[in-house]
């Protein structure tokens, strides 16, 4: 049995056994409300990803929100679709690395309040880079870098 470890686009093509919607427990309820939460397949949050055009962005709010709608699902699992996101742009970089054009354009999922994703492949200067050459102004609001004026930009 091979040990070596998965590439980014084999964890993004694992989808295990999501996605899948579960009750919200009383103990998550506080902070999620009730109802049911779609606990989504990596590859659900890549295609989402993969819609957004230049020149516009999307927050993950917004990729948990259309995850709900898609599975009637009250909420769209905030830590899953935050990690499938993560996990989507480092399979984008690894495809671009190998000299692939047409990769999930991941520098234009932002987190809430339209926060630059300092985890994401190439950190911040390289995404503020991409972003810019996309039209957009990248501001820094104390530790945070955000895009100005994001939500006139949003799908």
């Amino acid at each position: 049995m091979s040990t070596r470890n998965k590439s980014w686009r084999e964890k993004l093509e694992d989808s295990k056994d999501l996605p899948k919607v579960e009750i919200i427990t009383e103990k998550m309820s506080k902070r999620w409300g009730e109802g049911t939460v779609v606990i989504p397949a990596p590859i659900e949050v890549n295609e989402i990803m993969r819609t957004v055009p230049e020149g516009k962005l999307i927050t993950i709010d917004q990729i948990r929100k259309k995850l709900a709608e898609k599975h009637n699902a009250s909420i769209g699992c905030p830590l899953t679709t935050g990690i499938f996101a993560w996990i989507s742009a480092h399979a984008a970089n690894e495809a671009a690395l190998e000299g692939k054009a047409d990769i999930t354009p991941y520098w234009r999922t932002l987190k809430t309040g339209g926060i630059i994703n300092e985890n994401y492949p190439g950190g911040i200067n390289y995404q503020k880079q991409l972003l810019e050459r996309e039209g957009h102004k990248v501001i820094q609001k104390g530790k945070k870098y955000i895009v100005q004026d994001y939500e006139k930009m949003l799908i």
